[in-house]
């Protein structure tokens, strides 16, 4: 969500989820080359800000917010090959709201496989498969509705947790018509983050850019577009790069520039590079994502180190790359919002926009529960100390803050966010792009 321009999803999909939203944003790829380093940094090593973002969002200890995110990690991994030997009798697996791994299947033939590696099983009627089948399907039927109509279906999913395929209503004369079940979860309100902390010198993923079509000092002061900074990158020339959201490009396919603002004089402001990529709902990868190719100046300015941060908050090692899991603690870093926290309510989510226009495009991504505001846009979300996404979208969008949003959305479920998996990006951008980390 850049600050100059959003548009409604009506149409998301979920291959697992623990809430359901509507986004606000402006706008798969082939499994990522890059191996996932699953290396955090120790407790005491995470920015204050951060550690107070996790016990105010979460009320987990940072220590438990860390080993949760690595406990994800490894349910992932051990549920994608469960999935592939037992097809129908995998049924999903999540991260509990205890912290502990949990994996659902059909028949208790999978059951016993599972437990005897050490998980907690849930028994369901329905395996994985079937009710992606059922989401297809449904989303599908969607896509064949007329737009007015279309437009009042905020989400069709899979909660994996109910094992079933929730279809999720606006409460209008068009939604009521189509007599279908409405469900809002019961997920836990998120404070807004407040300030302090030391500050690094040199701008970092979740800091403030600013871009524009034209020349700087020509453009409108309300026709700039302010995103924020995600994950630094580097591709197999060497040349660094800064991976952002793609809708944050006002110009779409073009090379438009992109600036660290002088906030005392915008027409000051010092050029880091320009945009060399942008995607939003290509065909090819439905990701929405950017790479700001980075001139000598964005490198000397510090974009070519393995960091993040909120703002006014202090810098965060990262450490590897993760893939988002259901129930997975995350928290991301903005320009607007700063660190917030929250964990991954969908591992997968087809979201469908509507464009200005009137085309409609498909974004897939993941779901998490981090206040998320306008101009946080292209903000990096991370697991622990690992890169799982770049911000995309949110259902408050048009907050002023998340005190605001927390209050407004707690009847439907709370603040929700759209990420992109950076793994995804990572396959889809190609050129041997990596995430900088530590161990680089």
């Amino acid at each position: 969500m850049r600050n100059v321009l959003a548009h409604r999803a009506a149409v998301v999909g979920a291959s697992a989820m623990l809430l359901l939203f509507p986004f606000s944003t402006a706008a798969q790829a082939d499994p990522v080359t890059q191996p996932d380093s699953t290396t955090q940094l120790s407790a005491d090593a995470l920015p204050a800000e951060l550690v107070e973002a996790i016990t105010r969002d979460l009320k987990i200890s940072p220590q438990e917010y860390l080993d949760r995110a690595a406990k994800a990690q490894e349910l992932g991994s051990y549920a994608e090959d469960f999935r592939a030997e037992h097809p129908d009798g995998f049924a999903g697996a999540w991260i509990g709201l205890d912290g502990q791994p949990v994996v659902a299947v059909t028949t208790t033939e999978a059951a016993a496989k599972a437990a005897e590696a050490g998980y907690t099983t849930r028994i369901a009627p329905v395996s994985a498969n079937g009710l992606e089948k059922t989401l297809s399907d449904v989303n599908g039927w969607i896509a064949g509705l007329p737009k007015d109509v279309a437009s009042q279906i905020n989400s069709a999913s899979i909660d994996v947790l109910e094992n079933r395929v929730v279809i999720d209503v606006v409460n209008s004369p068009i939604g009521q018509a189509l007599n279908l079940p409405t469900l809002l979860a019961n997920v836990k309100v998120m404070l807004s983050p407040g300030g302090g902390g030391p500050v690094e010198r040199g701008p970092l993923g979740g800091d403030t850019y600013i871009t524009t079509v034209g020349e700087l000092p020509k453009t409108p002061i309300g026709e700039i577009s302010v995103c924020s900074l995600g994950f630094n990158g580097v591709d197999d020339s060497g040349q660094s790069y800064n991976i952002s959201a793609g809708h944050c490009n006002p110009a779409e396919g073009q090379p438009s520039p992109v600036f660290l603002p002088n906030h005392q004089n915008v027409d000051d402001s010092q050029q880091i590079g320009a945009f060399s990529h942008s995607s939003v709902g290509n065909p090819a990868d439905k990701l929405d994502y950017s790479l700001i190719k980075l001139n000598d100046a964005g490198v000397q300015a510090g974009l070519d180190r393995p960091a993040i941060r909120g703002a006014n908050g202090t810098a965060l090692q990262i450490t590897g790359t993760a893939r988002p899991v259901v129930g997975a603690p995350i928290c991301k870093s903005g320009q607007t919002s700063s660190f917030t926290c929250g964990v991954v309510a969908a591992d997968h989510v087809e979201t469908q926009l509507f464009m200005a226009d009137g085309s409609n495009r498909v974004i897939n991504g993941f779901a998490g529960t981090a206040c998320t505001l306008a101009g946080d846009s292209g903000g990096a979300i991370v697991t622990g100390t690992l890169a799982l996404g770049i911000t995309s979208g949110s259902n408050a969008s048009g907050a002023p803050n998340c005190t605001e949003a927390n209050l407004v959305l707690a009847p439907e479920g709370g603040t929700a966010n759209l990420g992109i998996p950076v793994a995804d990006i990572v396959a889809a951008a190609g050129s041997g792009l990596q995430v900088r980390t530590i161990a680089d």
